[in-house]
């Protein structure tokens, strides 16, 4: 059954059928709001004994069997599931990191705790989300929400070596705002030597700003401040 015409009362009730109506998506409701805009799949979902909604965690593995399957209970339902403090309320999922394109953001094998985007209009810009197509998984950083179905979605990498990838919004079958990650990479030691010379330099009675601007002065036109 059209989720449109469950939770709105437009279009068909059937997916599939049109009976020369204009899709929900398309036009505005009967209030006067602006449409919602998704891909009108329905979500597949798994509950524990009590109910509740369970999170379902993608591993890289299954990503290329969850871009084709993802809307079927069948495939959801052999997903592992795990519970996550914090993300206990609400439909979440959760999708292993596969690759460098979110370095030095995330890493690869990294695990990002995502809730589901219902009415595209509604993305934060600027944050991060999954991006579920027929052919891949993709987690990328979305500049600018989605007005419409006809939109061209523009895809970041935080890796400045990957450039931005242009996707047509029909080609979107479900978006997961990351919300959390888990992470085994843990960061070294911040570098003390840079802090330490500047002690030494204050020590020695030199003033700081002095000594910046100097360096700043006789750089080179190539060189990284």
């Amino acid at each position: 059954m059209s989720s449109s015409w469950l939770v709105l009362g437009e279009g068909p009730m059937l997916l599939g059928e049109t009976g020369g109506a204009v899709p929900a998506a398309e036009k505005k409701t009967t209030a006067g709001r602006a449409p919602v805009v998704n891909s009108g799949h329905v979500v597949a979902i798994t509950v524990d004994k009590d109910g509740d909604d369970n999170m379902e965690m993608v591993p890289i593995h299954a990503q290329a069997g969850y871009a084709l399957q993802h809307n079927e209970a069948v495939f959801v339902q052999d997903l592992p599931r795990y519970r996550v403090p914090g993300f206990e309320h609400g439909k979440f999922r959760a999708f292993e990191v596969a690759g460098d394109s979110m370095e030095p953001t995330l890493n690869h094998r990294d695990i990002v705790v995502c809730s589901y985007v219902d009415n595209w209009r509604l993305l934060v810009p600027d944050d991060i989300y999954v991006v579920v197509t027929t052919e891949s998984v993709m987690l990328k950083r979305i500049r600018v929400r989605i007005s419409g179905k006809g939109d061209e979605v523009v895809l970041h990498s935080d890796n400045p070596h990957r450039r931005p990838y242009p996707l047509d919004a029909t080609d979107i079958t479900e978006l997961w705002r990351v919300r959390g990650y888990i992470s085994t990479y843990l960061p070294s030691a911040p570098d003390v030597t840079v802090e330490r010379l500047w002690e030494v330099i204050e020590a020695l009675g030199f003033d700081k700003g002095e000594v910046r601007r100097h360096l700043m002065e006789n750089a080179t036109p190539n060189a990284t401040h």
